[in-house]
């Protein structure tokens, strides 16, 4: 099998039809494109998600929990607590594991969560070390924001640069096969972005504001979370490619390995759709948040207008990361 995650229609055929939801608590269940799942306990809705760390290795922890926390900013949910599981290959030190440790437990300061348990591993199932976290919130007063709330005539909001995440791990990782090939005042740019990694505080503008769907764009990057959120709302959506916002190290390192920005997983942004997308802009750039308007739901038909004419949004593949 091709390496990264199932295609839709493989997680469609093979995964999501095994899964029935059965208790009467389970408010939100799995589908292509949602982020998190949800249960109503009495008056309260728990929201939670979890997501392994497995094409990255530096920084790993720091990623892995703000990731996780993202779903749940995306859901309009506050994150309260975290569940890690590491496995560790035996070639590991226990210096390994203390560095995965400090990092978790600094950006869980950062974002005021606690760790409450989970599990850790030696074994030979794994070459390299698979950090995941699985993430417990609570909605907010706005109640669940779903992935598949978007309407038709909505405006989509992307908030920070495509590439996000991905550049971060490409300068960490792979920067030597950017030697002589991407200036140095970039690769510094790009190793400088984990301050950027989270999504929490857009979140929590954003569903203030009426945010009728959010997405928080991981793997597949900013094209593959457009198709997944129109998927999931039943819609179709227009994209203006020339409008997402990329920073020029972003575009200097994938310019270097060849590989397309707007495919690359891209955590530190949010998708947001909403009936006004200027104010919005606004309200987050009084933030402090950079965010553009991209596009538009609309009735059915995936489009992206390119500067070669306009043609159909593809779903999402594989991360372009996986090529490296």
């Amino acid at each position: 099998m091709q390496v990264g995650k199932l295609t839709n229609e493989q997680l469609e055929r093979s995964v999501l039809a095994r899964i029935a939801c059965q208790r009467r608590e389970s408010l939100l269940g799995p589908c292509v494109g949602e982020d998190c799942a949800a249960l109503k306990l009495g008056g309260q809705i728990v929201v939670m998600t979890t997501d392994p760390i497995t094409a990255a290795s530096r920084d790993m922890g720091h990623l892995a929990v703000h990731v996780s926390c993202n779903d749940l900013a995306s859901a309009g949910a506050e994150p309260l607590a975290l569940l890690l599981t590491i496995l560790a290959p035996p070639q590991a030190t226990l210096a390994d594991i203390e560095q995965v440790m400090d990092d978790v437990v600094c950006a869980a300061g950062q974002l005021h969560v606690d760790i409450l348990g989970g599990h850790t591993e030696v074994t030979g199932a794994v070459n390299t070390t698979v950090l995941s976290v699985t993430a417990i919130g609570r909605a907010g007063a706005s109640g669940l924001i779903r992935t598949g709330g978007m309407r038709p005539g909505d405006d989509i909001v992307l908030t920070k640069w495509a590439g996000l995440e991905g550049t971060l791990i490409i300068a960490g990782d792979h920067a030597g096969k950017l030697a002589g090939r991407v200036p140095e005042a970039l690769l510094n740019q790009a190793r400088g972005l984990a301050k950027y990694i989270s999504v929490v505080p857009e979140g929590r503008i954003a569903a203030k504001l009426g945010a009728t769907a959010m997405h928080d764009v991981t793997e597949g990057g900013v094209l593959g979370a457009a198709w997944e959120m129109a998927s999931a709302s039943g819609c179709g959506l227009w994209i203006d490619q020339a409008r997402i916002p990329v920073l020029a190290s972003t575009r200097a390192l994938c310019g270097a390995l060849g590989l397309d920005v707007y495919r690359l997983i891209s955590s530190g942004c949010m998708l947001i759709a909403c009936p006004d997308g200027e104010a919005m802009v606004s309200a987050l750039a009084q933030a402090g948040i950079q965010a553009a308007r991209i596009g538009r739901a609309r009735r059915e038909g995936y489009v992206l207008r390119t500067d070669a004419g306009e043609m159909p949004l593809a779903p999402p593949g594989a991360d372009e990361l996986m090529r490296l």
